[in-house]
């Protein structure tokens, strides 16, 4: 069927519907308004002109369906070109226009939506006799519900519309577009389980028999520059195969013209995938892979039907499986005709051999189409039985990665388990690490302390050396000079002391003289003799001098720190001199030794006052 007897027939239903009385006459101000919509509607510009000269004659009264289609098919439908429009626009117009006055279902809330009836409104359009006014005969009814229960993925049972034709026989010769939604919506004419699988039925027959849509589906598709695999949603019509991103149909990836030359072929297994197939076109090779055997088997015919299709020159594999059914029914009412025809007593000689020769063609027919049957029949079971097993290996596949997924979740738990430990493990030792760290921080300023205070002993112990190596430098020099100036002096002393002194007291008295003198060397010079105590003035100067320096010595002499050990100056054990008077440099040694030992005692005397005159 051409596009203008598509076009007309939703346009009688538009024009009916403006035909309030019935009588098959419309005013001129609503043609008008309808031929200024089906303008818009197939994207033509509008002469509004044209119409007022095209019934000028006619001014008076309404125009008639036969005064309006010259102009329809004039200035309208032969003006329309496939693809500048889009069909389903045009139709929702004329439903629009239709439906408001003629759908009134008896069920508000019945099993067809507004959106269902439109696409079963677009369907019964397609499937409907060409003859006014339009019905449905049974065969294509029953196809049409076939179909959705298919989609339903539903048995077809077809004892509801037996039912419903033996109850109403005017349904026989055929059923108008709002009887067939009245009695479908009723659930009259499908046993269906959910109004949404109804729903996703319809629209699923509507996209394939309206869009003329012969396969659709997801394909892994090779690429051209980047030659890895793709997963694409294809969708094949009489003229292309078009590839989008998903069944969205968003964002179109590409589009494969399909002409007479081109070739589909099934190719061997290879790069890791199965199920291979190639399109062939004069500019380039598309590689495709479908998902199962069964798949490709179906891709592969759908497109070799829409080959030969483009070889014979036909668009619509719908329109074509239509005409063949038609064709089939003409066919055996042919058949059925010639045989009551001959039935009559004076030709049954005559005719017998022809009545012979159509009994033949018929049986013959009818064997082709139970060979046809049976071998639909055939192809059937063997879809079923590979999708059986198709269905078995993906299960085993299923049950494998199942069990694939417990051991890796296992050894997930196992491996966090061991994560765990090893952070807490990790959370101990860098602990154990920052105590180690504090621990040598507090013994290297421990440490520190202790280097500085050390140092800082050294340094005290080294100025205090070096003091002491002044003061017996000097001490030194002035006992030096002191025995200098004394030296007439003694000698003089011991010639007196030895006639003034017997021999024997002497030792008694040095020895008692020297236990007086020990705690303090001040008492030297208090103990001499008158003639020591009595010199020059410079001597008196050197003997103040002498005490002072000998003073200091003492107190030098007094150990800094516990343990510290003090040189003392070696002295002899006995004096040297017996019986004479010592040297100056001589009592001062033995006097420091005294008070040494004294000190080693723990004795330490308080020095003696001094004599009075």
């Amino acid at each position: 069927m051409d596009l203008q007897s598509e076009l007309l027939k939703s346009i009688w239903y538009a024009f009916t519907s403006l035909d309030v009385e019935q009588s098959g006459k419309v005013s001129k101000s609503q043609l008008k308004v309808l031929s200024h919509n089906l303008y818009t509607a197939l994207n033509i510009p509008h002469d509004p002109v044209a119409l007022e000269e095209h019934f000028k004659d006619n001014n008076n009264g309404p125009v008639s369906n036969q005064g309006y289609m010259p102009y329809l098919n004039k200035y309208i439908l032969a003006k329309a070109t496939e693809g500048t429009f889009s069909k389903e626009i045009f139709d929702e117009l004329c439903w629009t226009l239709t439906s408001k006055k003629n759908f009134k279902p008896s069920i508000q809330h019945g099993l067809c939506s507004q959106k269902d009836c439109f696409k079963l409104f677009c369907l019964f359009n397609l499937l409907s006799e060409d003859r006014y006014p339009l019905v449905i005969i049974q065969p294509e009814l029953e196809y049409l519900l076939k179909k959705i229960s298919c989609a339903m993925s539903l048995d077809w049972d077809g004892t509801l519309l037996e039912e419903l034709l033996s109850q109403n026989v005017n349904l026989q010769d055929g059923m108008s577009v709002w009887e067939f939604l009245e009695h479908l919506s009723a659930g009259q004419l499908l046993r269906v389980e959910s109004k949404e699988a109804f729903s996703l039925a319809v629209e699923d027959v509507f996209i394939e028999m309206y869009h003329n849509i012969i396969k659709k589906g997801y394909l892994l598709k090779k690429g051209h520059v980047r030659r890895n695999w793709q997963e694409r949603w294809f969708v094949l019509k009489p003229s292309s195969l078009t590839y989008f991103v998903c069944e969205d149909l968003k964002e179109k990836k590409g589009e494969i013209p399909l002409e007479e030359s081109c070739v589909v072929e099934n190719l061997p297994d290879k790069e890791g995938r199965r199920c291979l197939f190639c399109v062939k076109t004069p500019n380039r090779t598309y590689e495709m892979s479908a998902t199962n055997l069964k798949q490709r088997v179906d891709w592969v015919q759908a497109m070799q039907t829409v080959l030969r299709l483009r070889a014979e020159g036909k668009t619509s594999l719908h329109q074509e499986l239509k005409l063949s059914r038609r064709k089939q029914r003409e066919t055996l009412q042919r058949s059925h005709s010639n045989q009551s025809n001959n039935s009559e007593p004076i030709a049954v000689e005559a005719s017998h051999h022809s009545t012979s020769e159509q009994q033949g063609e018929t049986e013959r027919l009818e064997q082709h189409i139970e060979s046809i049957i049976q071998k639909q029949r055939e192809v059937e079971a063997k879809r079923r039985e590979e999708e059986k097993q198709e269905r078995e290996k993906q299960q085993a596949i299923q049950i494998d990665l199942e069990r694939q997924l417990e051991e890796a979740k296992e050894a997930k738990e196992k491996m966090t388990a061991t994560l765990t430990e090893m952070e807490k493990e990790v959370q101990q030792q860098k602990k154990r690490i920052h105590e180690l760290e504090l621990t040598q921080l507090k013994l290297e300023e421990a440490l520190n302390a202790q280097i500085h205070a050390r140092l800082e002993e050294d340094r005290i112990r080294q100025d205090l050396e070096s003091q002491l190596t002044e003061e017996q430098a000097k001490l030194a020099e002035l006992l030096l000079r002191q025995s200098q100036l004394e030296t007439p002096a003694v000698r003089s002393q011991d010639d007196t002391s030895t006639t003034t002194y017997p021999i024997n007291q002497q030792p008694e008295e040095s020895s008692q003289r020297n236990a007086e003198e020990v705690p303090v060397h001040e008492s030297t010079f208090t103990a001499a003799p008158p003639s020591i105590q009595q010199p020059e003035e410079s001597g008196q100067h050197n003997t103040e001098m002498l005490k002072h320096w000998t003073v200091q010595l003492n107190r030098l002499m007094k150990p800094i720190a516990p343990g510290d050990k003090v040189e003392h100056l070696p002295v002899k054990p006995t004096c040297p001199r017996k019986g004479q008077a010592l040297t100056s440099t001589e009592f001062i040694a033995k006097v420091q030794t005294g008070v040494g030992q004294e000190k080693g005692n723990g004795y330490s005397p308080s020095p003696p006052q001094e004599e009075e005159e």
